[in-house]
């Protein structure tokens, strides 16, 4: 596996309102990775484990929700490591359009 595509989505929400938006919208993270579907989801505190079904691949995924922030950390398998810079650069233009 790669090392994981990483970025940091600035929010003023506060941590309880940006979990509450990110579980309204989780399959809006999904979509981020074409024709990805969010499959599973498990919270553990402050971070969303996640599964994107995309292309026939599993893309295991994190969600860690800041005060400030929340850092998304997206493990691609090798087949949709070619996506990683696009996906970055995805992240980074609609991460906080996803926390609406």
């Amino acid at each position: 596996m790669s090392d994981p595509v990483e970025a940091d989505i600035p929010h003023k929400l506060g941590r309880e309102e940006a979990r509450a938006r990110i579980d309204k919208g989780i399959g809006k993270f999904g979509e981020l990775i074409p024709g990805g579907a969010v499959v599973n989801q498990t919270w553990e505190d402050d971070r969303l484990r996640f599964t994107v079904q995309a292309m026939g691949q599993s893309v295991d995924s994190t969600l860690t929700v800041f005060e400030d922030r929340v850092h998304a950390a997206v493990f691609l398998p090798p087949f949709l490591a070619v996506f990683a810079d696009k996906l970055r650069a995805k992240l980074a233009k609609e991460g906080p359009k996803l926390l609406e």
